[in-house]
C-alpha cells in the first residue's frame, strides 16, 4: 500500500507570516518600480503631516479613546515626545495645559496614576516623568515631587530584588526598568532602590539570550530592552550572558527588513526601537564581548579600531543611497564576566550621564539602512502618524516608537552623541534627519541634558 506524501498543512502563524511578507514585498516592489522623482517623495519624512496628526491628538481625543484612559500619561508621552523627536515642541497653551494635567495625575503620596484620582502605577510615573522633562524648562521639571516619587519607588520595591508595577501588582522587568530609570533621571537612584535588583534581572535571561518579563516566561523584545537598560544603569550589564543575548537580538531583524519582538512572531515597527534601541545600548559594551559573539558565530568583529565608524565606509549592503539610485533591500538577515565597574556605587545617577562619554566600540550589529527602508516604507503613512506594519492603522504609541528607532538607526553610525551621521547613513533625504535621543531613557538628549543639569543641583 502506497504511503502518503500529503504536505502537512501551514498553521495559522505561517499563513500570517506569509500574508506579511506579500503585503511588504509589494510595497518594495511598487517603489523599485517608480521613477526617481515618485520615490523621492516615498521616501521623504513627512514632518508636517506627523506634527498635524500629533499635535490634533494633544488637544482632542475622541471618544474611542476612552478604553485607554488609565493610560493618559502615556498618551501625552507618546505624542509629546514624538514632536521632539521631529525638532519641534507644542505652543504655550498645550505645555501649560499638559503640565497640569499631569500634575493631577500625581498622587499625594508620590508616583503617577493613569489619570487625575488613579493609583499611582511604575508605567505612568515613567510615562509622566518622560513627558515632564520633555516639555522642559522649570515649571515642569520643578512640578515633580522627587521626595514622594522617591518614597513611592521604595514601597514598589519587593523582597525578590524587583518592583511592583503598583501596590499589590505584578513584579517584573518592566517594573525595573522604569523605576530605574526614573531614578537615575532624576537623580534620586541610590543602594537601597538598586539593591538585589541585578539578580532579579539574571533569573529573567532565558535559554534563548533574550530577556523576559519574569522567569519562566519566553524572551521578548521590550523586557530584553528594559532589562539592559537596567543593567546598564546599575553598572551591573557584564552580569547578563550578552554573547547569548546579542546573538537573540541580531536575528529578529527579518526578511522584511524590520524587527520581532519574539522567535516566530510578526514583524512589527514598535520594535523598530525595543531591538534597535537595544543595539545602541550594545554598541557601547566592552568589545570583547562583542568580539566574542563574533567568535562564536565563526566572523570576524567590525570593530572600529583604524577609524571612526562616522568617517569610515559603510559595510557592503549598507549602501542604501548611492547619489544615482535608491535601491530596496530584500536580503536583511544577518549572519550569525565582563570588565569591573569603574562607578562609585554612592553616585548610580552618574551613570546615565557618563553613558553618553562612551565611545561606540563596534559597527552597527544590524542592517540600519534595512531598518529605515522599513519603517518609512511600510510603517509611515501619507497623511501622517505610523502604523505597526501594512494593513494596520496608524496610532500614537507606533508612531513614538518608530521615530524612536529611526533616530537610533541615523545615529548608530555616529562615533558618540556629538558626532552628527554621514548622509549616507540616512536613508532617504538627509531632511529626514530626527533628533538624536538618549537611548537608555529614550529622552530626546538636548531635553535631556537640561533635565539633568536642572535635577543635579535642586
Amino acid at each position: 500500500m502506497a504511503s502518503s506524501s500529503t504536505a502537512p498543512a501551514p498553521t495559522v502563524t505561517q499563513r500570517e507570516q506569509w500574508i506579511v511578507e506579500s503585503q511588504v514585498f509589494q510595497t518594495y516592489d511598487l517603489f523599485a518600480s517608480l521613477q526617481r522623482n515618485a520615490q523621492s517623495v516615498m521616501l521623504e519624512l513627512q514632518r508636517d503631516k506627523h506634527i498635524e496628526f500629533l499635535t490634533k491628538g494633544l488637544r482632542q481625543l475622541g471618544p474611542s479613546f476612552c478604553v485607554l484612559d488609565a493610560n493618559r500619561p502615556w498618551l501625552c508621552y507618546w505624542i509629546i515626545h514624538s514632536i521632539a523627536l521631529l525638532g519641534e515642541s507644542v505652543d504655550d497653551e498645550l505645555e501649560n495645559n499638559a503640565i497640569d494635567f499631569l500634575s493631577r495625575c500625581q498622587d499625594p503620596n508620590g508616583g503617577y496614576g493613569g489619570g487625575p484620582g488613579q493609583m499611582p502605577h511604575l508605567a505612568t510615573t515613567y510615562a509622566a516623568v518622560n513627558s515632564l522633562i520633555t516639555l522642559g524648562g522649570h515649571r515642569s521639571l520643578s512640578s515633580i515631587n522627587r521626595h514622594n516619587l522617591y518614597t513611592f519607588l521604595l514601597r514598589m520595591k519587593d523582597a525578590s530584588g524587583g518592583f511592583r508595577m503598583h501596590d499589590a501588582g505584578e513584579i517584573d522587568a518592566r517594573a525595573c526598568y522604569t523605576a530605574i530609570s526614573v531614578a537615575s533621571v532624576l537623580n534620586i537612584l541610590d543602594y537601597e532602590l538598586v539593591q538585589n535588583v541585578g539578580n532579579y534581572i539574571l533569573s529573567c535571561q532565558t535559554y534563548e539570550g533574550g530577556i523576559a518579563g519574569e522567569p519562566g516566561s519566553e524572551a521578548h523584545g521590550g523586557y530584553t530592552f528594559c532589562a539592559l537598560a537596567t543593567m546598564i544603569l546599575i553598572d551591573e550589564v557584564y552580569r547578563l550572558d550578552l554573547a547569548s543575548l546579542i546573538n537573540w537580538v541580531v536575528f529578529r531583524q527579518g526578511v522584511e527588513c524590520g524587527f520581532q519582538g519574539r522567535t516566530n512572531k510578526l514583524v512589527d515597527g514598535c520594535y523598530s526601537f525595543w531591538q534597535g534601541g537595544a543595539f545602541a545600548l550594545i554598541q557601547t559594551l566592552d568589545s570583547s564581548i562583542i568580539q566574542q559573539f563574533f567568535l562564536d558565530a565563526g566572523g570576524d568583529c567590525p570593530t572600529d579600531s583604524t577609524e571612526t565608524a562616522a568617517t569610515s565606509d559603510l559595510s557592503e549592503g549598507e549602501h542604501g543611497l548611492d547619489g544615482n539610485s535608491y535601491q530596496v533591500d530584500e536580503t536583511c538577515h544577518s549572519p550569525q564576566e565582563g570588565p569591573q565597574s569603574t562607578h562609585d556605587p554612592a553616585n548610580f545617577s552618574a551613570i546615565g550621564f557618563d553613558f553618553l562619554e562612551r565611545r561606540a566600540e563596534v559597527e552597527p550589529l544590524f542592517h540600519s539602512i534595512a531598518l529605515q527602508q522599513y519603517i518609512l516604507l511600510c510603517c509611515q503613512l501619507s497623511d501622517g502618524g505610523f502604523r505597526d506594519k501594512p494593513g494596520k492603522h496608524r496610532d500614537y504609541y507606533h508612531t513614538c516608537y518608530c521615530l524612536s528607532g529611526l533616530s537610533a538607526c541615523q545615529y548608530s553610525w555616529s562615533k558618540d552623541a556629538d558626532s552628527p551621521p554621514l548622509p549616507r547613513a540616512v536613508f532617504g533625504p538627509y531632511s529626514n534627519l530626527l533628533e538624536p535621543i538618549h537611548p537608555l531613557y529614550n529622552i530626546v538628549l538636548d531635553r535631556y541634558h537640561e533635565a539633568h543639569e536642572f535635577f543635579s543641583r535642586s
